[in-house]
């Protein structure tokens, strides 16, 4: 099993920006999609998808609400998966998890945390309004 570390959180205001950053030491990283997702105060048996992104990078996707706002990307030289947040607002507070899953396929990802094998331990952003 693959762990994966988060970091990058902090208490923002509403409007500001912060930079996630997943990283592990594994060495199938580079070739594992990875998935951001967000569980809020209260419910806690929920992680819901905030976006992924396929080994290669080629491909993402991002939820709803955070499209236009959030960017994801990766540096397989680096072994690390950035989520970059702007005009963060106070409903995007949340533990922020990244996970990963190896695949063969380089375009595959998934928006399902069933689909995710390994898992970071979250890092907490908070928007003040």
């Amino acid at each position: 099993q693959v762990r994966l570390v988060e970091s990058g959180g902090g208490l923002v205001q509403a409007g500001g920006s912060l930079r996630l950053s997943c990283t592990t030491s594994g060495r199938r990283f580079s070739q594992s999609a990875v998935g951001w997702f967000r569980q809020t105060p209260g419910k806690e048996t929920e992680r819901e998808i905030v976006a992924a992104i396929s080994f290669s990078g080629d491909r993402s996707e991002y939820a709803d609400s955070v499209k236009g706002r959030f960017t994801i990307s990766r540096d397989n030289a680096k072994n690390t998966v950035y989520l970059q947040m702007n005009n963060l607002k106070p409903e995007d507070t949340a533990l922020y998890y990244c996970a990963a899953q190896y695949t063969l396929m380089e375009t595959w990802y998934s928006l399902d945390r069933n689909h995710y094998a390994d898992w970071g331990q979250g890092t907490q952003v908070t928007v003040s309004s």
